[in-house]
């Protein structure tokens, strides 16, 4: 629309009536009406993003710790920090929904300043215009009727002229010119106000005018504002539609690292007991046993017993069948001060063969040996109660068998 389109556009219809004037008041409370609609809109999704950002960020805060560490675990780790990111970035969206609120709001504000502005103005101008169009009615309304009787004096004048009386022709004379004095006095108050009605008119037109350039610029400032504010949110949805995308495509990359057998083998590597059943335990008679065992240090046999216990707790790959384990034979000594070590007579001899150290092991006791993952040691002899003789580096001694590999 053009500048004046308003103006050009809405008129009065009639000199009494400000139709057109109410017309475009009435457009701009419709106008102000959508803004207060779209303002509610905003209001109620801004609130909705934040409720839902909110509960995202408990959702995510409340899911299980991690328990483990895996791929998988990894990944849903992940899942649970982009929740919580996308629970924050729609309160973000919701914090500049507020902003953009609070901008229409003022622009409404101002417009409603403004508009009542203007109309305090036009409402005073056109009371004064009406005003002024009633007085000059009625002076109008009187002039015509002194006009008819000044008519009505000279008719009267003339047919009694035409009598010959001169009384009555001197007293209808005197009326006569009474009435049209009376005529042309009417006729100059008719003129005063008609001039003053047009003064009034020619204010009451600028006036308009004016109210109508301000009404246009305000409708035009309306519509550009709001259709903006539409464009905004419009694009704010689409980039958090493309921002909750991205968060989420990492979560999708950490599930495309996630090996189920990797997964597995970690579990089985941090976690496992041993990869053989233990043995039956074999029946063993009291009375079959070898004195010299009853026979055994105190200290041999804690040793012994200790060992065992460990075999116990730990993984094992052979256990034993005997209720007592043994140890295979040291050394003797020639001065009588260590006992003897009990050697179980059905325990296997083999010949030395290499094996492979599958887990660190630190000695308990003097008579074992440490041994590291990886190392390559010799066994001597493997024992029934699990506990076989190594040697390493020139070092012999005790090590769990189900820690050996063979090569």
């Amino acid at each position: 629309m053009t500048q004046l389109q308003f103006k050009d556009a809405f008129w009065c219809k009639e000199f009494t009536f400000h139709t057109g004037y109410e017309v475009l008041v009435q457009r701009l409370l419709d106008g102000r009406k959508m803004c207060k609609d779209v303002e509610d809109l905003l209001k109620q999704r801004a609130q909705a993003e934040e409720r839902y950002g909110k509960e995202l960020i408990q959702i995510a805060r409340k899911a299980g710790g991690q328990t483990e560490i895996n791929t998988l675990k990894a990944a849903f780790e992940t899942l649970k920090q982009q929740i919580e990111s996308v629970g924050n970035s729609h309160i973000q969206l919701a914090v500049m929904l507020k902003d953009e609120l609070k901008g229409i709001e003022e622009f409404r504000e101002r417009q409603k300043e403004q508009r009542k502005k203007y109309e305090s103005a036009m409402e005073r101008i056109q009371k004064s215009k009406l005003s002024h169009y009633k007085k000059t009615m009625e002076s109008k309304k009187t002039y015509e009727q002194k006009c008819k009787e000044a008519d009505e004096a000279e008719q009267s004048f003339e047919r009694i002229s035409a009598s010959g009386n001169q009384k009555q022709t001197e007293k209808s004379q005197n009326k006569a010119k009474q009435c049209r004095d009376a005529a042309n006095e009417a006729e100059n108050v008719y003129k005063q106000n008609i001039e003053q009605l047009d003064k009034v008119r020619t204010e009451w037109e600028q006036e308009h005018i004016k109210t109508c350039e301000v009404f246009q610029l305000q409708e035009c400032d309306r519509i550009t504002i709001l259709r903006n504010s539409l464009w905004v949110h419009c694009n704010q949805l689409s980039m958090q539609c493309v921002k909750d995308d991205e968060l989420y495509e990492e979560v999708r990359v950490s599930l495309e690292n996630c090996v189920v057998e990797s997964d597995m083998d970690y579990f089985i590597k941090t976690k496992m007991t041993g990869t053989q059943p233990p043995d039956a335990i074999g029946y063993e008679n009291y009375y079959s046993r070898e004195p010299n065992r009853s026979n055994s240090s105190p200290a041999q046999t804690c040793g012994m017993m200790k060992r065992f216990s460990g075999l116990l707790h730990g993984s094992s790959k052979n256990n034993t069948e005997s209720a007592t384990p043994s140890a295979p034979p040291l050394a003797e000594k020639t001065d009588g001060v260590y006992a003897s070590i009990y050697v179980n007579e059905q325990a296997g001899i083999t010949s030395s063969q290499d094996y492979r150290v599958l887990y660190d092991y630190t000695a308990q006791n003097t008579d074992e040996l440490d041994i590291s993952e990886g190392d390559i040691v010799v066994v001597i002899e493997e024992n029934e109660d699990g506990w076989w003789t190594a040697e390493r580096n020139g070092q012999r001694g005790f090590v769990p068998g189900s820690y050996l590999e063979k090569l």
